[in-house]
């Protein structure tokens, strides 16, 4: 179910599989292998062995000279299930503390639900770790300049984990926006629906889920301290008190690509709306959102609105896309490739059918005519034919694999330089963050994105 959990874009249909040309660019690969010599092996720990601990150990262990040391979990059941899988001489703590404080772990990997991003994060940069986030980077936005301000001051190497962005697909796009293929981008827009208990976040929980097997005092952190609650633990992202909702999970996902794409900071204004719909179930986050937020004109693009939607109770028919928008054409993203396609208007506006020149006096239809016809050549009336280009990203290729390739790199080097540093993180966290506080507040958020800070407005 993870493809699924994890998927905000899909396919435009067999429909819209399109022509490619010979002068579009062909597939690349984003890393190239390396060969790794023993002293320059990376040692690295998970910190959190859920869902997406699992899958992203394993992706990083797909990259030459990693070597998993440790791992920590809160559920004794994950810590059992790390031998088995990885290796039964693994370390296994709870205590995520006992893993920064080994001298053999260059990097960690935190994977653990969102309130404890930048604790945990804060804590490794200070121990000198390099550190690999998953996305979102924070859980409440007062916390990212903290962050921000620990790495730059650890000179250690951070990437965050929203990995789509380490694609061929993603780069195609940038190279698209950036060579104006499709004009000036003005509109965006994405949904990703689902209609199943596992997609909306009821995941299992074992039968011998205790105070005894859970360290549910620790999970807790600084949320409201309340009873055990094993729906709570294996389930988080149902809840506000540690997970960031559809926003967090999904939204993040498109908005660290458009502005890896677009060289956007961010936006400036977010407004939200939704409800819960159909997961009745205690959850406090909704499983119906819509948010509209609205990008200033920088230096790399005009000012461009984006749309995202997620109905978790869609039981119609689901067609997820992605479409950048300018106006000379748009990109669509698929699941492993794009569709380019080109139009133009003629220069000319043309006149007849459904428009005003027939309700003229016909003297003043001539007159309309003969000026029309001085001002637009034969040539000027006719449009460029719709050009249209499929890009496929290579079978083999695996973002995954090539994200934390970039962060290995990173870390060989010494460099603070990662695809998705902090700061970049922070741009996309944030105004997913906004999206959920203009929900609960039913108000409009207003964002500072070269500043990265909230404006209060009167």
């Amino acid at each position: 179910m993870e493809s699924n959990r994890r998927k905000f874009i899909k396919g435009i249909g067999a429909a819209s599989v399109l022509l490619a040309t010979d002068s579009f660019a062909k597939p690349f690969n984003i890393i190239k292998n390396m060969k790794v010599s023993p002293n320059d092996k990376i040692r690295i720990a998970t910190i959190g062995m859920g869902i997406q601990g699992h899958n992203d150990t394993r992706s990083a262990l797909k990259n030459e000279g990693v070597e998993l040391v440790a791992a920590a979990d809160l559920y004794t059941g994950r810590l059992t299930r790390v031998k088995e899988v990885f290796g039964k001489d693994i370390f296994t703590t709870r205590d995520y503390r006992e893993i920064l404080n080994r001298k053999d772990i260059d990097a960690v990997l935190v994977v653990t639900p969102d309130h404890w991003h930048d604790r945990i994060t804060i804590d490794a940069l200070n121990a000198g770790k390099s550190v690999y986030c998953e996305k979102p980077m924070v859980q409440k936005i007062e916390r990212g300049k903290g962050v921000i301000e620990a790495w730059k001051k650890s000179g250690k190497t951070m990437q965050v984990g929203s990995q789509r962005i380490s694609s061929s697909v993603f780069e195609e796009a940038k190279k698209m926006v950036q060579a104006g293929d499709i004009g000036q981008v003005n509109y965006i827009e994405s949904n990703n629906d689902r209609f199943n208990s596992i997609g909306a976040w009821n995941y299992s929980i074992p039968t011998d889920a205790s105070p005894e097997t859970v360290d549910w005092d620790t999970f807790l952190h600084d949320a409201p301290k309340r009873p055990f609650d094993a729906t709570r633990f294996f389930r988080w992202r149902n809840y506000r008190d540690y997970g960031t909702g559809v926003a967090g999970d999904l939204f993040v996902h498109l908005i660290t690509g458009v502005h890896y794409i677009t060289g956007s900071y961010g936006p400036n204004r977010i407004v939200s709306s939704g409800e819960l719909s159909y997961w009745k179930d205690g959850r406090d986050v909704p499983d119906v959102l819509v948010s509209i937020l609205d990008y200033p004109k920088n230096e790399k693009h005009d000012q461009f609105q984006m749309v995202l939607r997620v109905n978790f109770a869609n039981a119609g028919a689901i067609r997820n896309n992605t479409r950048i928008i300018g106006n000379e054409g748009q990109i669509d993203i698929l699941d492993n490739g794009l569709v380019l396609s080109k139009k133009k208007l003629p220069k000319a506006p043309g006149y007849g059918g459904y428009d005003s020149h027939f309700t003229f006096a016909e003297s003043e239809q001539e007159a309309f005519k003969k000026q029309y016809d001085a001002k637009y050549p034969e040539a000027d009336r006719k449009a460029e034919p719709v050009k249209e280009v499929k890009f496929d990203a290579p079978k083999t290729e695996d973002s995954h694999k090539n994200h934390f390739a970039n962060f290995f790199e990173n870390v060989r080097k010494g460099s603070q330089g990662t695809i998705e540093d902090p700061v970049f993180g922070f741009r996309a966290a944030a105004p997913v963050l906004a999206c959920n506080e203009s929900y609960f507040q039913q108000k409009i958020i207003h964002w500072d994105p070269i500043e990265m800070k909230l404006i209060k407005k009167k």
